[in-house]
């Protein structure tokens, strides 16, 4: 496998070329990406020649219909589902809503859903509230240690049968941890419960093969995956067709519109192409002369970028796990994890975020509303964590700059 070329990566992002942002090395790509090119042209493009309602019978609103379907069939054929499995809604905090209502009406009474304490608040929130209505709500607990996410402590959770829903993160926004989705998604299937994903803190690392991972909803925001803000949502047929419409009664017999009950941004939906434009380019680049389908090139491009990152990610941990003032928060092996690395320090991490700023390090400090993860791992959500979150287009140049303020800063 080549290796990812970091200096054509950059190229393909304006952010990189902007006269405002030279000198900064920017560490907060867990709260959302750089937009790449591909995007910004097509939401330019709609803006432009194509704002009016889609689908209408003028060229003008022909085309732009034509774009918003290009969007959903091409990030479909990506990850390996059917057109009408992808639905756009305005975040992803929206769309767990939309579908808790939806569980929520079709649960048989004694039903459970099972959350976790890993998650990011806006995928286990939603859920917990279900016990509002008299569903039961079992919690699988992280190692209070190392914020692990055992699957062993998932199975007697499920061995009732009362089970209809597991929801969990594919990662953690502040463990980093890469959870063994397939493995999860098996167990709960055997007892008879669908699974959510919250893939936010993953997708960013590389787009999901759903056939591969098995889940029935998989959840990401397009905005930490180099497009525009819109929340995206997988919704495999046999589930989404079980689960009760929340839109207008007349589009409740199509599947993208079922769990989208507001009009999502048309433009943005359109521009969402330009993500996968974008995984196109880097396969054409990297992987010339070796044409493949849709599937197949994410797939080439997820293992590069995570080839490229774990290079990046090592160093980083390496210096964190070395020094005893601080306590790396989830795997010490970049193998292990995405690289969204948060450290809890003896004080509140927002000041350091702020200090790292003067040194042209953009990075975050709080609890990114992981406040049940940091809890449970003895962290005071009040000082919260530093958090330093990279993706592929970071280069290792950036990371010795990192470093280097963080010597500077934590001394």
């Amino acid at each position: 496998m080549p290796s990812l070329d970091t200096e054509f990566v950059r190229a393909q992002f304006p952010a990189f070329a902007e006269p405002s942002l030279q000198g900064q090395a920017f560490f907060e790509n867990a709260g959302g990406s750089y937009t790449c090119g591909p995007v910004i042209a097509r939401l330019t493009r709609f803006y432009h020649q194509r704002k009016v309602q889609p689908y209408a019978p003028y060229e003008a609103s022909q085309l732009g219909g034509a774009e918003m379907d290009e969007a959903r069939d091409r990030l479909a054929a990506m990850m390996g589902v059917a057109g009408d499995e992808v639905s756009f809604g305005p975040s992803t905090s929206a769309n767990t809503y939309v579908l808790a209502q939806a569980f929520r009406q079709w649960m048989p009474s004694g039903s459970a859903v099972v959350v976790t304490n890993q998650d990011h608040e806006a995928n286990t929130g939603v859920w917990r509230r279900l016990a509002d209505a008299g569903f039961e709500i079992r919690e699988w607990r992280i190692d209070p240690q190392t914020g692990h996410l055992d699957p062993a402590a998932l199975a007697p959770l499920l061995a009732d049968g009362k089970v209809r829903l597991v929801a969990f993160p594919h990662c953690s926004n502040v463990v980093g941890e890469i959870n063994p989705v397939a493995e999860i998604c098996a167990m709960a299937r055997a007892a008879g419960a669908f699974t959510c994903v919250d893939g936010v803190s993953y997708a960013p690392h590389g787009f999901p093969d759903m056939p591969t991972l098995g889940a029935d909803i998989y959840l990401f925001s397009a905005y930490k995956t180099y497009g525009p803000h819109q929340g995206i949502m997988v919704i495999r047929r046999d589930c989404g067709m079980t689960l009760p419409n929340q839109a207008h009664y007349f589009n409740g017999d199509v599947l993208f519109k079922r769990f989208t009950p507001a009009g999502p941004d048309h433009a943005q939906i359109a521009a969402c192409a330009g993500m996968v434009d974008y995984i196109d380019a880097l396969h054409a680049h990297h992987f010339p002369g070796q044409p493949a389908d849709p599937r197949a090139r994410n797939a080439a491009v997820h293992d590069l970028m995570r080839a490229k990152e774990r290079e990046l990610t090592q160093p980083l941990l390496d210096y964190l796990a070395a020094r005893n003032d601080l306590r790396l928060i989830g795997p010490r092996r970049a193998t292990d994890r995405a690289p969204t690395v948060a450290v809890a320090l003896d004080r509140a991490a927002e000041p350091v975020a702020a200090a790292l700023a003067a040194h042209g390090i953009m990075a975050g400090g709080g609890n990114f509303y992981a406040v049940r993860p940091l809890a449970a791992l003895g962290v005071d959500p009040g000082l919260g964590v530093l958090r330093l979150s990279f993706v592929h287009y970071t280069s290792p140049s950036e990371v010795d700059r990192l470093i280097s303020a963080l010597d500077r800063v934590l001394e």
